[in-house]
């Protein structure tokens, strides 16, 4: 054995699960380092430049839900690929690939617990999965949790996070804008609160029909919120937008949104407004 061998082998390496990958975390935004239990500890919140980075519907449900106990709702069965799309891959195969990567079975998971001793419904929608476009599966799940906080006299909140429509599943995405009103109807009608919070990214179609209904409307710090990007609508105004325009800051600014609450304080939040709305889902079930 060469000296250069013993020397390396000589050399005290961390196992693979202490590495400097598994323990570090970098801020997407400042690029400071931090200390991965620090950051998780921190609800995924940079703690120097408050960057708010994105989590999907298990971390959410873990930080909101009472002793993180809750019950995931069934996705509801709907037809896959309704128009045979396919572009530089069949869209049945960009679906399979979403799952095994994210594990979910679409972009919406909804689940009921309780929060604060209230009884409440919760749906995340994840941008992990597909960009959290709303398609046909997004929307059924849209009206299930709606359904299911009918059901048990519970509000319904919603975390937004999406691109816009499914471009896979054409006008059928579309049609899930109407849907999910008339959903929210029912919900109204039954004197329910509807409660969004809405995350980075919430775009599109999703900001045109159910993001933008609710009875009250929070916003992470620091979220893109918009109908069309701000390049296309520069480019059809002719003019150059303000700045930190489509930012959660600027809609609240102007009218647009009701509060912007940081990810730590948002619990504590939520439970306050139910409290005022829906006194009654404190009851026992």
């Amino acid at each position: 054995m060469s000296w250069l061998s013993r020397v390396r082998n000589g050399i005290p390496f961390l196992p693979k699960r202490q590495t400097a990958e598994n323990l570090w975390h970098k801020c997407s935004k400042c690029g400071t380092m931090v200390f991965v239990k620090e950051w998780e500890e921190n609800y995924s919140v940079c703690p120097r430049c408050n960057f708010h980075d994105r989590i999907g519907p298990a971390k959410r449900f873990d930080q909101l839900f009472d002793a993180a106990e809750h019950e995931i709702l069934p996705a509801p069965e709907v037809r896959e690929d309704p128009l045979r799309f396919r572009d530089t891959k069949r869209y049945t195969d960009r679906l399979k690939a979403a799952r095994a990567t994210n594990g979910e079975r679409d972009a919406l998971v909804n689940a009921r617990g309780r929060l604060e001793g209230h009884r409440v419904v919760i749906g995340v929608q994840d941008f992990g999965f597909m960009g959290g476009s709303m398609g046909i599966a997004v929307g059924a799940a849209f009206v299930a949790g709606v359904r299911a906080a009918i059901e048990d006299r519970a509000p319904y909140v919603l975390f937004t996070a999406a691109g816009g429509a499914r471009m896979q599943e054409g006008i059928l995405s579309l049609m899930q804008m109407p849907r999910t009103t008339v959903a929210l109807d029912e919900l109204r009608e039954a004197g329910l609160p509807y409660i969004v919070v809405l995350t980075d990214p919430t775009t599109g179609g999703v900001t045109a029909s159910y993001a933008m209904l609710g009875d009250v409307q929070i916003a992470e710090p620091g979220a893109l919120i918009g109908f069309a990007g701000q390049r296309v609508i520069e480019q059809t105004i002719r003019e150059k937008l303000p700045e930190g325009f489509q930012r959660a800051e600027y809609l609240l600014e102007h009218g647009m949104i009701d509060m912007v609450v940081s990810r730590g304080d948002l619990r504590e939040k939520l439970a306050l407004l139910i409290s005022y709305l829906a006194p009654e889902s404190k009851k026992a079930a």
